[in-house]
């Protein structure tokens, strides 16, 4: 498997604006009810109780993302208060919906009402870019487990965004290498007009043409739309012998176009935003289709373990796992953060996730929340290895290692995991 490293470019000496930040402290900042003096040495001198909250796809074009991120959070939250170190959550969960039906409009000010510290999500790019500066300047932490747009590197956050999932500057390069190896010189791409879909098409298109490909059509769609005629005959007209499709929910009504203008569909291929289990919700074979999403090989008992958490809350089980890991571990590597710095300020939490995460600092290696806990409790620098890899975030809220899995369909429409990069 190899392992995605890069630089910490991009804004202005971040670590240094999280530490001026932290150092500020509004004390009218809306970051989670009181806030004790960030520790130097050994944790906090109280319990803590850290407010959080979400905003995740339960309805909108990412819902199928919903279930597996929700379901990490929720491990999360109740491993964390199991554990009984010192610190407690106290959780939330809300709606994002997507830039079409505008749900976050109303879970936001919920949230932010509620005086949670930090919100995990949005899934959807776009979507996070509509609340991110409300945050930032109530001083709450956007910690997002699925965000891939290369936007947020250099966004103006103060510190204050996060994400375990990588830029799409990997993905793009990831799928777009695939597609050459797999014997194509002509593609035609297909993406939505946002965040998401026009930062990782314009990575496929540059990383496919320096490998000596030719795109040769493209076609843009904004979210919310129903049809797709024009765009799929500008397609179909070049003749590409691969189809990339950049979408959400739409590929159910995108795929059966493109094989009725005559593209095969086993030459598709896929993003994390539209890689589900689609089984009959696609009226068309998609056997032989292959697609990219970021994230390792989940263990078996941390996928035995969400099952119970979710099924437990009165869930079905879960049919999908993208995204469930870097939830379990944004939700961690806030707590590990509330209890290093001795405060449940959004501010002091984000001044000390870059070190938990191995990124600053020389920590000991740990696993789970408990391992890390106690070398913060008992005065050691921890350094949180989680199970969507290592993290280590750089000064840009970047984890800056991380790997793609490669899945393929069958003749179910249901994808499996064939390689890892």
């Amino acid at each position: 498997m190899s392992v995605f490293t890069r630089s910490g470019a991009g804004k202005l000496v971040g670590a240094i604006a999280v530490g001026a930040v932290s150092a500020l402290l509004l004390a009218g900042c809306a970051g989670g009810g009181g806030s004790t003096t960030p520790s130097e040495s050994k944790g906090p001198a109280e319990d803590l109780t850290l407010k959080i909250g979400s905003v995740l796809p339960q309805t909108g074009s990412l819902a199928f993302l919903g279930p597996p991120e929700e379901a990490g959070v929720l491990l999360a939250v109740n491993e964390v208060n199991e554990a009984k170190k010192g610190l407690t959550i106290d959780f939330t969960p809300g709606d994002s919906g997507d830039a079409d039906n505008k749900a976050f409009e109303t879970t936001v000010p919920k949230l932010q009402n509620a005086g949670v510290s930090a919100m995990i999500g949005a899934a959807a790019s776009g979507v996070t870019k509509l609340f991110l500066d409300s945050n930032v300047a109530a001083g709450i932490i956007t910690f997002s487990p699925a965000n891939t747009s290369p936007d947020f590197t250099t966004w103006d956050d103060k510190g204050l965004y996060w994400r375990t999932a990588p830029s799409d500057l990997l993905q793009g390069e990831v799928l777009a290498n695939l597609i050459a190896e797999d014997g194509h010189k002509n593609i035609g791409i297909i993406y939505q007009n946002d965040a998401y879909g026009t930062g990782l098409y314009g990575v496929v298109k540059k990383v496919f043409e320096s490998t000596g490909g030719t795109v040769v059509a493209e076609a843009s769609y904004n979210d919310g739309d129903s049809s797709f005629d024009a765009q799929v005959a500008t397609i179909a007209a070049a003749k590409p012998d691969a189809v990339v499709a950049i979408t959400f929910d739409q590929f159910a009504t995108i795929a059966p176009l493109l094989v009725n203008a005559g593209q095969q569909a086993k030459n598709f291929y896929l993003v994390d935003g539209n890689l589900k289990q689609w089984g009959s919700q696609v009226s068309v074979s998609l056997e032989g289709a292959k697609g990219t999403t970021p994230g390792p090989v989940l263990e078996d008992d941390f996928k035995d373990r969400l099952n119970k958490a979710w099924t437990g809350a009165g869930n079905s089980a879960l049919e999908d796992y993208s995204y469930a890991a870097e939830s379990y571990d944004a939700v961690v590597l806030l707590a590990l953060a509330s209890l290093a710095s001795g405060s449940t300020t959004g501010t002091d939490i984000a001044g000390k996730l870059q070190e938990v995460s191995g990124g600053s600092g020389d920590g000991k290696k740990c696993t789970s929340f408990s391992e890390c806990a106690d070398i913060i409790i008992g005065g050691g620098v921890a350094d949180y290895d989680g199970y969507s890899g290592p993290v280590t975030f750089d000064e840009n809220g970047d984890p800056t290692q991380a790997s793609i899995g490669i899945f393929q369909y069958g003749a179910d429409n249901t994808h499996t995991r064939v390689d890892t990069r």
